[in-house]
Protein backbone atom coordinates (compact mmCIF):
# COMPACT_ATOMS: atom_id res chain seq x y z
CA UNK A 1 0.00 0.00 0.00
CA UNK A 2 1.53 3.49 -0.96
CA UNK A 3 -1.02 5.49 1.14
CA UNK A 4 -2.59 6.54 -2.10
CA UNK A 5 -6.54 7.86 -1.84
CA UNK A 6 -8.69 4.75 -3.38
CA UNK A 7 -9.51 6.55 -6.98
CA UNK A 8 -11.07 3.10 -8.29
CA UNK A 9 -13.78 4.45 -9.92
CA UNK A 10 -17.51 3.80 -9.82
CA UNK A 11 -19.35 2.90 -12.68
CA UNK A 12 -23.15 1.72 -13.27
CA UNK A 13 -26.56 2.86 -14.41
CA UNK A 14 -28.06 3.67 -17.50
CA UNK A 15 -31.08 5.84 -17.46
CA UNK A 16 -33.57 6.55 -20.44
CA UNK A 17 -36.38 9.17 -20.68
CA UNK A 18 -38.86 8.28 -23.80
CA UNK A 19 -41.81 10.86 -24.52
CA UNK A 20 -44.40 9.49 -26.73
CA UNK A 21 -48.72 10.41 -26.97
CA UNK A 22 -48.60 12.36 -24.12
CA UNK A 23 -46.88 10.23 -21.60
CA UNK A 24 -43.23 10.25 -20.51
CA UNK A 25 -41.24 7.20 -19.52
CA UNK A 26 -38.04 6.79 -17.53
CA UNK A 27 -36.73 3.70 -16.54
CA UNK A 28 -33.17 2.88 -14.93
CA UNK A 29 -31.66 -0.29 -14.96
CA UNK A 30 -30.50 -1.69 -11.44
CA UNK A 31 -26.63 -2.76 -11.56
CA UNK A 32 -24.54 -0.73 -9.38
CA UNK A 33 -20.95 -1.50 -9.81
CA UNK A 34 -17.20 -0.89 -8.12
CA UNK A 35 -14.70 -1.12 -10.17
CA UNK A 36 -15.25 -4.58 -11.91
CA UNK A 37 -17.54 -5.94 -9.54
CA UNK A 38 -21.17 -5.74 -9.66
CA UNK A 39 -21.86 -5.50 -6.03
CA UNK A 40 -25.73 -4.74 -6.34
CA UNK A 41 -28.12 -6.00 -8.86
CA UNK A 42 -31.47 -4.23 -7.95
CA UNK A 43 -30.54 -0.80 -7.31
CA UNK A 44 -33.48 1.83 -7.51
CA UNK A 45 -32.41 5.01 -9.47
CA UNK A 46 -35.79 5.89 -10.65
CA UNK A 47 -37.71 7.83 -8.50
CA UNK A 48 -40.84 10.40 -8.31
CA UNK A 49 -40.66 13.69 -6.88
CA UNK A 50 -43.34 16.81 -5.84
CA UNK A 51 -45.90 14.33 -4.99
CA UNK A 52 -45.07 11.93 -7.72
CA UNK A 53 -45.83 14.95 -10.59
CA UNK A 54 -41.98 14.89 -12.04
CA UNK A 55 -39.76 11.82 -12.24
CA UNK A 56 -36.49 11.66 -11.56
CA UNK A 57 -33.42 9.36 -12.92
CA UNK A 58 -29.85 9.85 -11.72
CA UNK A 59 -26.21 8.13 -13.09
CA UNK A 60 -23.24 8.41 -10.69
CA UNK A 61 -22.88 8.43 -6.93
CA UNK A 62 -26.13 7.64 -5.45
CA UNK A 63 -25.50 9.09 -2.41
CA UNK A 64 -23.61 12.33 -4.34
CA UNK A 65 -27.29 12.22 -6.62
CA UNK A 66 -29.89 11.83 -3.59
CA UNK A 67 -28.88 15.15 -2.15
CA UNK A 68 -28.72 16.57 -5.68
CA UNK A 69 -32.28 15.12 -5.98
CA UNK A 70 -33.60 17.17 -3.14
CA UNK A 71 -32.52 20.45 -3.94
CA UNK A 72 -34.06 19.60 -7.04
CA UNK A 73 -37.27 19.43 -5.03
CA UNK A 74 -36.47 22.37 -3.14
CA UNK A 75 -36.57 24.39 -6.16
CA UNK A 76 -39.68 22.75 -7.15
CA UNK A 77 -41.35 23.49 -4.36
CA UNK A 78 -40.13 27.13 -4.82
CA UNK A 79 -41.29 27.65 -8.21
CA UNK A 80 -44.89 26.31 -6.94
CA UNK A 81 -43.81 22.40 -9.67
CA UNK A 82 -42.59 24.67 -12.38
CA UNK A 83 -39.93 22.25 -13.35
CA UNK A 84 -37.66 24.68 -16.35
CA UNK A 85 -37.30 27.61 -13.37
CA UNK A 86 -36.58 25.10 -10.90
CA UNK A 87 -33.64 23.48 -12.99
CA UNK A 88 -32.62 26.86 -13.87
CA UNK A 89 -32.46 28.06 -10.13
CA UNK A 90 -31.07 24.44 -9.34
CA UNK A 91 -27.91 24.43 -12.03
CA UNK A 92 -27.00 27.86 -10.92
CA UNK A 93 -27.14 26.67 -7.35
CA UNK A 94 -25.05 23.06 -8.49
CA UNK A 95 -22.56 25.40 -10.94
CA UNK A 96 -21.79 28.17 -8.03
CA UNK A 97 -21.98 26.21 -4.82
CA UNK A 98 -18.25 24.61 -3.94
CA UNK A 99 -19.73 21.49 -1.85
CA UNK A 100 -21.94 20.86 -4.56
CA UNK A 101 -19.54 21.08 -7.67
CA UNK A 102 -17.71 18.03 -5.72
CA UNK A 103 -20.92 15.67 -6.39
CA UNK A 104 -20.50 13.28 -9.12
CA UNK A 105 -23.80 12.22 -10.33
CA UNK A 106 -25.94 13.77 -13.60
CA UNK A 107 -29.51 13.84 -13.03
CA UNK A 108 -32.63 12.82 -15.68
CA UNK A 109 -35.26 14.76 -14.57
CA UNK A 110 -39.44 15.08 -16.81
CA UNK A 111 -42.44 15.82 -16.14
CA UNK A 112 -45.67 16.36 -18.29
CA UNK A 113 -44.29 18.91 -20.73
CA UNK A 114 -40.63 18.95 -20.13
CA UNK A 115 -37.23 16.59 -19.91
CA UNK A 116 -34.01 18.10 -18.47
CA UNK A 117 -30.46 16.53 -18.43
CA UNK A 118 -28.38 18.15 -15.95
CA UNK A 119 -24.68 18.24 -14.44
CA UNK A 120 -22.59 19.45 -12.05
CA UNK A 121 -20.63 21.96 -15.38
CA UNK A 122 -23.99 24.44 -15.13
CA UNK A 123 -25.81 22.30 -18.61
CA UNK A 124 -29.37 22.20 -18.34
CA UNK A 125 -30.17 20.34 -21.33
CA UNK A 126 -32.82 20.15 -23.16
CA UNK A 127 -33.37 17.14 -25.93
CA UNK A 128 -34.28 17.91 -29.43
CA UNK A 129 -36.23 14.39 -29.68
CA UNK A 130 -38.61 12.38 -27.90
CA UNK A 131 -35.43 10.16 -26.53
CA UNK A 132 -32.66 11.04 -24.05
CA UNK A 133 -29.85 8.33 -22.12
CA UNK A 134 -27.52 9.42 -19.70
CA UNK A 135 -24.98 7.17 -17.45
CA UNK A 136 -22.46 4.20 -18.63
CA UNK A 137 -25.04 2.66 -21.19
CA UNK A 138 -26.70 5.76 -22.22
CA UNK A 139 -25.54 5.86 -25.82
CA UNK A 140 -26.84 2.51 -26.40
CA UNK A 141 -29.99 2.92 -24.64
CA UNK A 142 -30.43 6.19 -26.55
CA UNK A 143 -29.89 4.58 -29.90
CA UNK A 144 -32.00 1.93 -28.98
CA UNK A 145 -34.81 3.98 -27.75
CA UNK A 146 -34.48 6.40 -31.26
CA UNK A 147 -34.77 3.31 -33.41
CA UNK A 148 -37.82 1.74 -31.87
CA UNK A 149 -39.85 5.41 -31.40
CA UNK A 150 -38.59 6.29 -35.27
CA UNK A 151 -39.68 2.26 -37.03
CA UNK A 152 -42.37 1.59 -34.14
CA UNK A 153 -46.04 2.24 -32.47
CA UNK A 154 -44.48 0.78 -29.32
CA UNK A 155 -45.94 3.27 -25.79
CA UNK A 156 -43.19 4.80 -24.22
CA UNK A 157 -43.03 2.76 -21.56
CA UNK A 158 -41.99 -0.33 -23.61
CA UNK A 159 -39.68 1.49 -25.60
CA UNK A 160 -38.22 2.57 -22.58
CA UNK A 161 -38.01 -0.80 -20.84
CA UNK A 162 -36.73 -2.51 -24.14
CA UNK A 163 -34.03 0.12 -24.59
CA UNK A 164 -32.59 -0.63 -21.25
CA UNK A 165 -32.78 -4.52 -21.85
CA UNK A 166 -30.83 -3.69 -25.20
CA UNK A 167 -28.08 -1.48 -23.46
CA UNK A 168 -27.80 -3.81 -21.03
CA UNK A 169 -26.91 -6.57 -23.55
CA UNK A 170 -23.76 -4.59 -24.53
CA UNK A 171 -22.82 -2.27 -21.82
CA UNK A 172 -21.49 -4.49 -18.35
CA UNK A 173 -22.16 -2.02 -16.84
CA UNK A 174 -25.65 -2.00 -17.27
CA UNK A 175 -28.12 -5.01 -16.26
CA UNK A 176 -31.81 -6.15 -17.22
CA UNK A 177 -33.34 -5.16 -13.66
CA UNK A 178 -35.68 -2.60 -15.37
CA UNK A 179 -37.21 -0.36 -12.94
CA UNK A 180 -39.96 2.15 -14.88
CA UNK A 181 -41.87 5.47 -14.11
CA UNK A 182 -44.43 6.76 -16.09
CA UNK A 183 -46.09 10.52 -16.22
Amino acid sequence: MTGKQDTTRIRSTTIVAVRREGHVALAGDGQVTLGDHAIKHTGRKVLRLMDGKVLAGFAGGAADALSLLDRVENHLRETHGDLERAVMQFAKEWRTDRMLRRLEAMLLVANDRHTFVLSGNGDVLRPDEDVIAIGSGGAMAHAAALALIRHTELPAETIAREAIGIAGRLCIYTNDQVTVEVL
